[in-house]
């Protein structure tokens, strides 16, 4: 081969080599765009799935505090605080649509905590929170609730004012000013398939994502959710707190808010008031056109207070036709106007069939007549059956607890006993309780709970079932009885005294004897029926002034078919005070464990309690117990 031929082939050979080369070249910048490409698309996609995650997140969030103890308001301003920052959004707020006599409206009850809010607050003054918002039936906030889909509105000026159109314009430019918003998005609310609001959305983008509109959705449907919850939460809550009958609060409602009452009175040197209302002859509706009227005529009074009340007080059903209602922040004269209205409005009213209902009402007021929350319902009670007695239909205002209280000569009787050593009390309980009792009686108030546990004390002494707190809830229990009779206020203070005496003479029998868990003896059962005796005889007749509590504490165990002990007298013989004593005595002796018997629920104990009508007791004295005891139940 030639030297020019040689050079043909080399220059062929190296032309193919280029070609070679810029062909992998090109398959070399192909693959690198490529992969170019996929980074960017991994890039997006994680960017997506941390979103993605983000969201999951806040839900699993949501979902966890809506199966929480939090109030709805916390869970849902969480819930709108969550959406800012990373997720892109501005701000967030919950708006609820309502109606009043003016017309539709909204208001705000959850938004978030942030810059944006606080800059739009402090420039429109009025808080967004404290203000009536307007709702247009032809606006786009209309249109999202009663078309059921979500609305995007770009236009933020014409969002803002439309809800506040009487923001001056001044003001106005100002909030719009600083607005970085591009974008409103308005979600609707519904809880149990009904309209509740609107749920809305500032996002700094100007385009709504189809992924947004997914997880807004869902957002929205936690929401609706948390509210759903909340609802029936406070369904449950209405019905543990309120009365049936009558929709008012109940007893236990009306006690737990008086004490928090008490608190706030006392921090700032506040009065309030309470008005006890009693509905006159009920017992006599029931049994001339039955139940169904003496109902109605309970809710008729229950009426009244509603109609009545104002916004911040609390009228409650304390029990059968017992009524109260506190009126914070009211002195004396006031409560006295306030009840004297509610009296008349009550006579006014005339019922089907019955024609004109009336009822009789006690005033007291807290710090003027009393600054213990015991004596003040106690003096409410006190004043309205002194209205029952002096004619019924009447206010009776209470007053001031007297210079010697029923305590008072609670205290000084147990010191005294314990002082003659007239029971038998080990030295270490004698010493205890004596420094309690003395204690309290160098004290300017007299603190019943002291009083009770000394009383709680000696019982357990002789009787190790016995529970802490019993003897206050027999004093409670007697008293409101009692009060069902019309006993004035001084039988009522002699009976709270034989309450907590009436049983000291088993401090004189054998320990042994008391706690047998076998039947007992003819002899064993005789001994320890002279209980009575030994207490009023052998106790208390050495100390003077309390002589008018012996006869009820030594007949406490009278039958009313004469069947019982000592004295074997019958019916009206027997004070009502010691049948009082016998038939709670009862009742509580049933509802407790004995060695010899499991006890009985409130329920069986009742009905034991009825089989001995007109044997052991008198059946009016039956018939109001088992009504007292059994609204107490319901």
């Amino acid at each position: 081969m030639s030297f020019f031929d040689k050079l043909k082939e080399y220059k062929r050979t190296l032309a193919e080599i280029e070609n070679s080369v810029y062909g992998n070249k090109q398959d070399y910048l192909e693959i690198y765009e490529r992969n170019l490409e996929l980074e960017k698309e991994i890039a997006a996609r994680t960017q997506e799935l941390n979103i993605a995650n983000k969201r999951m997140l806040t839900l699993q969030h949501i979902w966890e505090m809506m199966n929480s103890s939090r109030p709805l308001e916390s869970v849902l301003e969480t819930i709108v605080n969550s959406l800012q920052g990373e997720l892109g959004y501005l701000h967030s707020t919950i708006l609820r649509k309502q109606t009043d006599e003016r017309g539709d409206f909204m208001s705000v009850i959850a938004e978030a905590d942030n810059s944006v809010i606080k800059r739009v607050n402090s420039i429109i003054e009025i808080p967004m929170q404290m203000r009536r918002l307007n709702y247009f039936k032809d606006g786009f906030y209309a249109e999202a609730l009663n078309e059921k889909k979500i609305v995007t509105v770009k236009n933020i000026a014409e969002a803002l004012r439309g809800i506040i159109p009487d923001l001056p314009d001044e003001l106005f430019k100002k909030v719009m000013s600083g607005m970085r918003s591009k974008l409103l998005i308005v979600i609707p609310l519904y809880t149990r398939n009904k309209p509740f609001g609107l749920f809305c959305v500032f996002s700094s983008r100007d385009e709504l994502a189809d992924s947004e509109t997914d997880f807004l959705t869902i957002f929205a449907q936690q929401i609706e959710m948390a509210i759903t919850i909340a609802d029936l939460f406070q369904a449950v809550r209405e019905q543990a707190i309120t009365d049936g009958l009558t929709g008012l609060y109940n007893r236990r409602y009306f006690e737990e808010y008086i004490s928090k009452e008490v608190t706030r009175s006392l921090r700032q040197n506040q009065p309030f008031s309470v008005i006890g209302i009693d509905l006159d002859f009920l017992k006599k509706i029931n049994d001339k056109y039955g139940h169904a009227y003496g109902d109605m005529a309970i809710k008729t009074v229950a009426d009244v207070l509603k109609t009545n009340a104002r916004s911040i007080d609390v009228a409650a059903r304390m029990g059968g036709e017992e009524f109260n209602i506190l009126l914070p922040g009211i002195d004396s004269k006031g409560a006295s106007t306030a009840a004297e209205r509610i009296r008349k409005a009550i006579e006014e009213k005339e019922l089907d069939t019955i024609g004109h209902i009336t009822a009789s009402i006690g005033v007291a007021t807290f710090l003027e007549h009393s600054d213990n929350l015991e004596d003040l319902l106690e003096l409410t009670d006190q004043a309205m059956y002194q209205s029952k007695r002096t004619g019924r239909n009447r206010v009776t205002v209470a007053k001031p607890v007297s210079e010697t209280s029923w305590q008072e000569v609670a205290v000084n009787t147990f010191l005294d006993i314990l002082s003659r050593h007239n029971v038998p009390v080990e030295t270490n309980l004698l010493d205890d309780l004596t420094g309690k009792l003395t204690t309290i009686k160098e004290q300017a108030e007299m603190p019943k709970e002291i009083l009770y546990s000394v009383a709680d004390m000696l019982i357990k002494s002789y009787n190790p079932l016995h529970e802490a707190g019993v003897v206050k809830s027999k004093v409670l229990l007697a008293s409101s009885l009692a009060k069902r009779f019309d006993l004035p206020k001084e039988e009522i203070d002699r009976l709270k005294i034989a309450i907590l005496l009436y049983d000291i003479g088993n401090l004189m029998l054998p320990k042994e004897l008391l706690q047998k868990a076998s039947p007992l003896t003819e002899d064993e059962r005789k001994h320890i029926q002279e209980h009575p005796i030994i207490a009023a005889r052998d106790i208390l007749k050495p100390i003077s002034y309390i002589q008018d509590i012996i006869p009820i504490v030594e007949h406490h165990h009278e039958n009313w078919d004469g069947s019982g002990y000592p004295g074997k007298i019958s019916k009206d013989e027997i004070p009502l005070t010691s049948q009082i004593i016998l038939i709670v005595d009862a009742y509580f002796a049933l509802t407790e464990h004995r060695p010899y018997r499991a006890k009985l629920s409130p329920v069986e104990a009742l009905i034991e309690i009825k089989k001995d009508t007109g044997k052991k007791w008198s059946e009016a004295l039956v018939q109001e117990f088992v009504t007292l005891i059994g609204h107490d139940l319901t």
